[in-house]
């Protein structure tokens, strides 16, 4: 008790007390920011460090420094890395797009209500709920060749059997379907929140100047809902960018027998767990963490561009 009235010991509490209002927020915050740099950085650490070593076989055997080496040989590779650029970037591509515009119809569908809503929207998010590894098994069976339900069905209309996934002109196509069917309604669901913000009046607005539907969405709703459209590609893009499950739980090792879904995760995922190539592998990871932060700088400066 004769500490706690000690006029040294309450003033320094009372000048903690201050500082520890002022600072309240990093003092919350502190704890998770840095073990979230520490869970980013150690791995991401460890990966530079082995790409610029020629790590093989085993970490734990004796390796060297080889400078750039492994840098070189990556992006000297035209028969594996830069194929796998280009799928990479098709695959993402192809899936952002159709998920972009399905998913604003849907949500556009769900914007206003109607009767049995709630059922609607529960069977739109199903796909959502399997995991990608399930949804490629399933999938798999689906486009079988032989026993698939999907060439059944062609041939009730006379369609001949396609090869869906045994084609390699046609494997990597069919895979963005896969990916479209399961992430359509994740889209759907960011941009319909988006929509449920918006205002009524700037719609009332342009409907007694005469707008037509098209119009009201194309000169008022998409302007509105513009910083929505951005989160969603940006979430939905990255996530895109770094597919694996599906591409791996239909093809297989490499992307199938000609490297025919191979994209960057499937290649680096190749060299480190079949070649055992730990320091080619960790380059080809740093390249494509270098690509993915700069389609996020790219996108930024575009919406930057726009906004200013």
């Amino acid at each position: 008790m004769t500490a706690l009235r000690d006029p040294e010991v309450v003033g320094a509490r009372e000048r903690f007390s201050r500082w520890a209002n002022r600072h309240r927020k990093w003092l919350f915050a502190g704890p998770s920011i840095i073990f979230t740099a520490l869970l980013l950085a150690i791995p991401l650490g460890w990966t530079l460090f082995l790409s610029f070593t020629d790590a093989k076989r085993s970490v734990r055997r004796k390796f060297d420094f080889n400078g750039l080496d492994n840098y070189v040989e990556a992006l000297t590779d035209t028969e594996r890395f830069w194929p796998a650029v280009w799928r990479t970037f098709a695959f993402t591509g192809g899936a952002l797009f159709f998920e972009l515009i399905l998913g604003m119809i849907i949500a556009l569908l769900l914007w206003k209500p109607f009767r049995g809503q709630g059922v609607v929207r529960t069977i739109i998010l199903l796909p959502l709920v399997a995991t990608p590894v399930a949804v490629g098994m399933m999938w798999r069976l689906l486009f079988e060749p032989n026993i698939g339900f999907v060439n059944e069905m062609l041939s009730w209309v006379g369609i001949p059997p396609q090869p869906w996934l045994a084609d390699p002109a046609t494997s990597l196509a069919t895979l963005t379907f896969v990916d479209i069917w399961q992430w359509t309604p994740m889209v759907a669901l960011i941009l319909l929140a988006g929509l449920t913000g918006l205002s009524d009046e700037p719609q009332e607005a342009a409907k007694v100047d005469g707008a037509n539907g098209w119009q009201r969405f194309w000169y008022v709703t998409v302007p509105l809902m513009r910083p929505v459209i951005i989160a969603a590609v940006l979430l939905r893009g990255i996530d895109a960018l770094k597919t694996f499950d599906i591409l791996y739980a239909t093809k297989g090792k490499g992307g199938g027998a000609f490297h025919d879904v191979e994209t960057l995760n499937v290649y680096a995922y190749g060299l480190s767990f079949d070649y055992n190539e730990y320091g080619l592998a960790s380059a080809v990871l740093i390249l494509f963490f270098l690509l993915i932060l700069g389609v996020i700088w790219v996108l930024q400066m575009q919406r930057k561009g726009k906004d200013s």
